[in-house]
């Protein structure tokens, strides 16, 4: 959705409560894709101070299944994060002077979607677990821990101790 902020520009002191739909579907990354569940509209407020700056606040709040970091398996993770900029007015249109080139902004219109995708960004998860005691997957075959036990041998060996390893394994043969 998109925004027109002139009219807010045009009146000194002026505020503003609009509700925007988010229309993201899923989220696009180097990461993957990671589908969208659950989305709030988000009720932006938008007050122009001076006619020097805008500031625009907001909350976001959605659901986005991401992969476990250990088993792979999806999980429904919320995102909720706030919306706090400020937007200086020039001539030319509004400038957001923490980024050095926005695409959420051309001239005094706000893309709401482009605002909220790099919102999501920054707010996205270092990790995300299905449980805390999640076995994950068997570095073998693949098979997911959680759900049961696979036949493969699961003694590691020291990486020091390969040389001597690959000599008992030379007279094993013999």
């Amino acid at each position: 959705m998109k925004i027109d902020l002139s009219i807010i520009t045009k009146s000194i002191n002026k505020e503003l409560t609009q509700e925007a739909d988010i229309s993201l579907t899923s989220f696009r990354s180097r990461l993957g894709d990671f589908p969208i569940v659950r989305k709030a509209p988000v009720t932006l407020q938008i007050r122009n101070e001076e006619n020097a700056a805008v500031f625009v606040k907001g909350t976001v709040d959605i659901d986005v299944m991401i992969p476990c970091a250990r088993c792979l398996e999806e999980v429904r993770t919320p995102i909720r994060f706030d919306i706090d900029k400020k937007l200086i007015v020039r001539e030319e249109g509004l400038v957001d002077e923490e980024m050095e080139e926005p695409d959420y902004l051309i001239g005094f219109e706000l893309d709401v979607d482009k605002l909220v995708y790099a919102e999501i960004l920054v707010n996205w998860p270092m990790r995300v677990l299905c449980k805390d005691d999640c076995k994950g997957i068997c570095k073998v075959c693949g098979m997911n821990l959680n759900k049961g036990a696979c036949s493969c041998q699961r003694t590691e060996l020291d990486p020091r101790m390969a040389a001597i390893q690959d000599i008992f394994n030379r007279f094993k043969e013999v």
